[in-house]
């Protein structure tokens, strides 16, 4: 895992390094709530660290870093692509029974949202693309083994410091392991969060997940506190929070985890 997050801050200083001293134009505040919108002309590089324990008959662990850059690419005057990247680097003791410790990276989410460059005339901000599901995992018990593809939404509208919306996917496996379940899922991600005028933002959503093959949620629910400061010229948001599973497969994650999130952000 030393290796992973050396290689990761390696390449978030290289990104530093190229943007300079550049803040633009944008306050504190201002940028705290572009981080609070998914397809935000803003590049970021989030490290989420998640910690959830009841894991299986055992009451196993686990504890997962999402490295999740963000990336918005302008096609032409009106539209951009945002690429959104979650790539897992997690640990986990005993999540199957006995199981042992596993260690390594997960399957890679990999969506592009197309989405206008101006929120329509009432507000809204709103994207739209396909999603990926690339099996990296390095152990059977990291991921699901399959290829997978569907398609993603993002809506939501931002006043006076409040941002509303959902984020949401389904994908279906359509190759892969034979030998592994097949994945049929939605996920849902309903959130909304208010950013202070001195860059605080409060944020409660869920992570829903709907496994159509075994007709099972899986529902987290997070609360997180951040703030918006800076490390000499670079800014940076720095998250915690909880999370409590309201729902889960049978065997899922149980009570209350934990969340720290460190996001780098790089404004042009």
């Amino acid at each position: 895992m030393r290796n992973s997050l050396t290689t990761l801050a390696i390449a978030v200083t290289s990104l530093a390094a190229a943007h300079g001293n550049a803040w633009g134009q944008d306050s504190s505040a201002d940028l705290a709530k572009k981080l609070s919108n998914p397809v935000a002309s803003l590049i970021s590089v989030p490290f989420q660290f998640n910690y959830d324990r009841g894991i299986g008959p055992d009451d196993g662990e686990r504890l997962t870093v999402n490295f999740q850059p963000v990336v918005p690419i302008s096609l032409n005057e009106d539209w951009n692509v945002i690429s959104r990247t979650i790539l897992p680097i997690t640990w986990q003791s005993d999540i199957a029974g006995p199981s042992g410790e596993q260690f390594g990276l997960g399957d890679i989410t990999q969506s592009f949202f197309f989405s206008p460059k101006e929120p329509t005339a009432n507000g809204i901000i709103w994207g739209v693309g396909p999603a990926f599901l690339i099996p990296t995992a390095t152990d059977s018990l990291l991921g699901g083994g399959k290829w997978g593809a569907g398609p993603t939404v993002v809506v939501l509208r931002q006043s006076e410091g409040w941002t509303v919306g959902t984020l949401a996917n389904h994908i279906w496996s359509f190759a892969g392991q034979s030998d592994r379940e097949d994945i049929s899922a939605t996920f849902l991600q309903p959130f909304v969060s208010y950013t202070t005028p001195d860059a605080w933002t409060f944020t409660l959503n869920t992570e829903s997940t709907y496994n159509w093959e075994t007709s099972e949620w899986s529902v987290p629910v997070n609360f997180t506190v951040g703030k918006l400061v800076k490390f000499g010229n670079q800014p940076v948001s720095l998250t915690a929070g909880v999370r409590y599973w309201a729902d889960s497969p049978e065997g899922g994650p149980s009570g209350f985890g934990g969340r720290f999130v460190a996001t780098f952000l790089f404004p042009k």
